[in-house]
C-alpha cells in the first residue's frame, strides 16, 4: 500500500503545472493544476486518461463534444484523442491517472 499525500491539490507553480505522484509498470498518477483564465495547450497523449476533478470549474472540449466540468467529475480521454480544458473560471486542480504510464507525451 502506498499513500499518495497531497494528489489532486491545486499547486500555483505556473498557469499549467503537472506534478508525477507515483509510477508503477501499469499506470501513472499525477496533479495537472491550470490557473483560472490559463491556456491549456497540452497535446494528445499516447496513454488512456482518467481526469477526477477536484477542485475549479472549466469546460473540457474534445473532437466529440464539450462538457463543463467541477469538482467531483470523471472523465475518460483515449489514447490520442485531441482534448483540452477551455473557459477556466476557477483555478482547476484535476487528479490524473494514466494507463501505461505517461510517456511525457
Amino acid at each position: 500500500m502506498q499513500k499518495l499525500s497531497g494528489a489532486g491539490v491545486f499547486q500555483k507553480a505556473e498557469p499549467n503545472h503537472f506534478a508525477e505522484h507515483l509510477r508503477t509498470e501499469s499506470l501513472s498518477v499525477g496533479t495537472y493544476s491550470l490557473l483560472a483564465g490559463a491556456v491549456d495547450d497540452q497535446a494528445p497523449h499516447h496513454e488512456d486518461e482518467i481526469y477526477v476533478v477536484t477542485s475549479g470549474q472549466a469546460t473540457i472540449v474534445t473532437p466529440g463534444g464539450s462538457e463543463q466540468v467541477g469538482p467531483g467529475d470523471v472523465l475518460f480521454v483515449a489514447a490520442e484523442e485531441e482534448h483540452r480544458f477551455v473557459d477556466i473560471t476557477e483555478d482547476l486542480a484535476l487528479l490524473v491517472f494514466f494507463a501505461p504510464p505517461y510517456s511525457g507525451r
